[in-house]
């Protein structure tokens, strides 16, 4: 099946964007879903999740009392900022997304969000249950999506290159270790004086989302982030690699996403969210493709969950369009329309989802793809309640030496400092 990824350019718009629908029918749905008074149900995410209006639709038209309105913050930041501004007081939507970097502080308020019936628990992967669970046993999310990565890569540059085009033989090229990846790197911009990467900070995601214990200490809470050799070592390499190789351009900017279009980088790390966002902001690119490769072997970044804040005037309709909306079937729905890679263990086994192919990605197998490279992952990085802060800082950092601001040594002291600042 081909992969209809919304072809969206402004991806990341400057105001959040909002989408409602309204259908008509015959009454239907029981207490939960309003039974038979107009009930409107607010959705709020960020980026895309592959909730298009046609996919809401078959939601309503099922239960036609039901009205859903869509909003869409800007970034992860802002849905994140507003999310905690206003839990446990008023304002929030009826079901609200979360990315997982600040799961862990959303954990810290789990009582004030309605639980996750029991009898869906199993409909996830263990780890992305365990993440959710309060210390009382308490699931307060609905699993979305995972992010395992490949490498995305336009093969109309690296032709120009001189470089493999194939996606089986660029594979066998990056296979190793982050220093094969920036070799390959060191590689292009000898043939071409381009940029290889769009940026130090998607790179160092990447790499530090190998690393078991970055930031903090699992057993006790303890910041370890500013001692932690690996930490060092990956800003460090990143940098070193980033002064040659690097577009330096900000992930989500303006010039960012023009770049996706117009060659100002060769290559990016790709979780299967990035597809949709990739074609949505150069639809008229015919070069891109994605290599069943990862440095380090494998690595997942991002997903998310929906949330239903139990102060909410219609938590128990909430809770049943949360259910659909992170069913099986309809996260195979939300794979098709923007890449998000399904984290139920029964989508896993989809036909599907194995079978499907992108047309935009030079009709790349990426269900299959995707799904070896979420068999690839072997670490799953401990987050704890300053991972959010400590990892912004660290992108703030990366960015202060790309933009020419600040040398390596000296941004990293301030990072050291802020982060002494949290402690």
């Amino acid at each position: 099946m081909k992969n209809r990824a919304l072809r969206r350019v402004a991806l990341v718009a400057a105001v959040a964007s909002t989408s409602a629908l309204v259908l008509a029918g015959c009454s239907g749905g029981g207490a939960a879903s309003g039974g038979d008074g107009q009930v409107t149900l607010t959705v709020a995410t960020f980026n895309d999740f592959g909730y298009t209006d046609a996919l809401l639709k078959e939601y309503t038209d099922a239960h036609p009392n039901v009205k859903i309105v869509h909003n869409k913050a800007a970034t992860s930041n802002d849905a994140r900022a507003n999310y905690f501004q206003k839990l446990g007081k008023t304002g929030l939507a009826d079901i609200e997304a979360i990315e997982v970097d600040w799961l862990p502080e959303v954990m810290e308020y789990a009582d004030l969000l309605a639980p996750v019936p029991d009898d869906l628990k199993s409909r996830w992967l263990d780890y992305k249950v365990k993440a959710a669970t309060s210390t009382d046993g308490k699931l307060i999310g609905y699993g979305t999506d995972i992010g395992p990565e490949g490498v995305c890569y336009r093969s109309d540059l690296f032709a120009a290159a001189g470089l493999p085009t194939d996606r089986e033989e660029v594979a066998k090229m990056l296979q190793g270790d982050w220093s094969t990846y920036f070799a390959a790197g060191d590689k292009y911009v000898a043939a071409t004086g381009k940029a290889f990467f769009d940026s130090a900070g998607g790179t160092y995601q990447g790499a530090i989302n190998q690393v078991e214990d970055a930031y903090e200490n699992p057993a006790n809470g303890e910041i370890t982030a500013t001692t932690n050799p690996e930490v060092k070592k990956i800003y460090d390499e990143v940098l070193k690699a980033s002064a040659t190789q690097s577009a330096h351009l900000g992930q989500w900017s303006d010039d960012w996403m023009a770049g996706l279009s117009n060659g100002a980088f060769a290559t990016m790390l790709c979780p299967g969210w990035m597809l949709g966002v990739i074609e949505g902001n150069a639809p008229e690119v015919k070069g891109w493709d994605i290599a069943n490769v990862f440095p380090g072997g494998g690595g997942n970044w991002g997903g998310s969950y929906l949330t239903v804040p139990a102060n909410g005037k219609n938590v128990a309709a909430a809770q049943e369009l949360a259910d659909w909306l992170t069913s099986p079937d309809t996260q195979i729905k939300a794979f098709e329309n923007a890449g998000t890679f399904p984290s139920q263990t029964e989508a896993l086994k989809n036909e599907t989802l194995l079978s499907n192919k992108n047309a935009y990605f030079n009709d790349a197998p990426v269900g299959q793809i995707l799904t070896d490279r979420a068999e690839a992952v072997k670490v799953s990085p401990y987050k704890g309640k300053f991972y959010f802060q400590i990892n912004d800082a660290m992108q703030k950092a990366l960015t202060r030496v790309e933009d020419g601001t600040q040398d390596a040594a000296t941004s990293w002291q301030q990072w050291v400092t802020e982060v002494d600042a949290l402690k």
